[in-house]
């Protein structure tokens, strides 16, 4: 995993120092914001080019960003465009166009556009035209297992899904891509589906969803099984809701195990050195009070924490390039969703990062969470992200922890947990002060 991080650092470090052009640099192309903005300007940089300096080697970078950008987008031709030139795509732009391929399962459905690129990105791996800098093959294959059953072709599916690669790939424990296990045991579901064995189908499902390995793509596949199984679809919402019912309470005693019940402005936050060294390593210092701070938001506005007081208060520290960060927010906000402004308040609060890049980074991933900035990690000192710390209304610390969950259920059922019982906590309170 270290390896990883490392790879992410470097490519972008590259990409900061990389020039073709004194008017031209892809730091520049990176922010727009729009694909059709980054290709306009990726043209015009060419046509300001001398032929001896537009190599494929000063034009990789753009090529492969083009390339995954397009994916995103669903635009498969010109996807293929820039995918024709065999750009050589860095951890970040592979990690990225894996994450496109899923887009294009889950949410569009696109299942023949997904069986051929990922057999064509197959290929150029085995052919040693492409690398996988990421250790994200095992993705792709079931990918092209899930579109294959999908498409009808059991076989190829089922060949594919019991690849040694693919089914004893332990990658999906580290909890660092996001739903990378939910989405696998998904996928393997479909297959399963696909060849007649529903009742297998229906089994992983209902242990995924019990155990919170799950997310919300889920949820239609879990239908389509149970209505194979049963022949109709009658009381699957109160089947999944109980299993759903079950892995929130599960959580909800493992996490008023941590709650801070001493009231405390200020503390070090220390946990068990997840290395296993067995010492105690410290995440952040909290020096001042939490109304005493203040941060700027993505305007370059203050934005002061001591006017949330009466307000359950979260502030999750994260990073453009920590990968893990960004998963979890897709659970934050179903919590959002579920609470009014007037009871909660959560800040995703970006450290080390300049303005112009968070903001161009938060426009692109469509993140609709109220975020923050900290460039000089001033407010608390975080040693490492993901780090979440949670204040009850009086701005108390009540909750914190680091790392991502493993699954966007898994994050929504501990972060509602935490503000669930901050609320019954201040409830108790407020009556024995009366």
């Amino acid at each position: 995993m270290r390896k990883i991080i490392l790879l992410l650092l470097i490519c972008n470090s590259a990409w900061a120092q990389q020039t073709t052009q004194k008017e031209y640099s892809f730091e520049d192309f990176s922010l727009k914001v729009g694909v059709e903005e980054q290709e306009k300007y990726y043209n015009d940089m060419l046509q300001h080019l001398s032929p001896a300096k537009a190599t494929d080697s000063a034009t990789n970078d753009y090529r492969g960003e083009l390339a995954f950008s397009w994916l995103a987008k669903g635009n498969i031709e010109r996807y293929k465009y820039y995918k024709s030139g065999n750009p050589k795509f860095t951890a970040r732009q592979f990690l990225y166009l894996c994450n496109a391929l899923e887009h294009l399962f889950d949410d569009k459905k696109q299942y023949a556009a997904v069986e051929q690129i990922t057999s064509d990105i197959l290929n150029d791996i085995e052919k040693h035209i492409l690398v996988d800098p990421i250790g994200r093959t095992g993705v792709l294959m079931e990918l092209n297992a899930a579109a294959n059953a999908r498409l009808g072709n059991v076989n190829l599916a089922k060949e594919m899904i019991m690849r040694p690669s693919v089914a004893k790939d332990n990658s999906r424990e580290l909890k660092y891509f996001r739903d990378s296990k939910s989405n696998y045991l998904n996928r393997y579901a479909i297959v399963m589906s696909a060849a007649g064995q529903d009742q297998v189908a229906f089994d992983i499902l209902t242990k995924a969803f019990k155990e919170a390995d799950s997310n919300p793509n889920m949820v239609a596949t879990f239908r389509e099984v149970y209505t194979k199984l049963k022949g109709a679809d009658n009381g699957f919402e109160a089947y999944i809701k109980s299993l759903q019912d079950e892995a929130y309470r599960k959580y909800f005693k493992e996490v008023e195990k941590m709650y801070i019940a001493s009231a405390k402005t200020m503390l070090e936050g220390s946990l068990p050195d997840p290395n296993r060294s067995g010492k105690m390593v410290t995440f952040f210092r909290a020096k001042k009070p939490v109304k005493d701070l203040s941060m700027l938001n993505l305007d370059n506005n203050a934005v002061n924490l001591g006017d949330y007081k009466g307000k359950i208060l979260v502030l999750d520290f994260w990073t453009t390039l920590c990968t893990p960060c960004v998963a979890a927010f897709r659970g934050f906000e179903r919590v959002v969703a579920d609470y009014k402004k007037d009871s909660l308040q959560l800040f995703v609060v970006n450290l080390f990062e300049d303005q112009a890049t968070v903001k161009s980074y938060v426009a692109k991933k469509g993140i609709s969470l109220d975020v923050l900035r900290d460039e000089d990690n001033v407010a608390y000192d975080v040693q490492g992200t993901p780090t979440k710390i949670v204040f009850d209304p009086m701005g108390n610390i009540r909750f914190y922890g680091v790392g991502y969950a493993g699954s966007t259920d898994r994050e929504y059922y501990k972060l509602k947990s935490m503000v669930e019982i901050i609320k019954a906590r201040a409830v108790i309170a407020a009556n024995a002060r009366k």
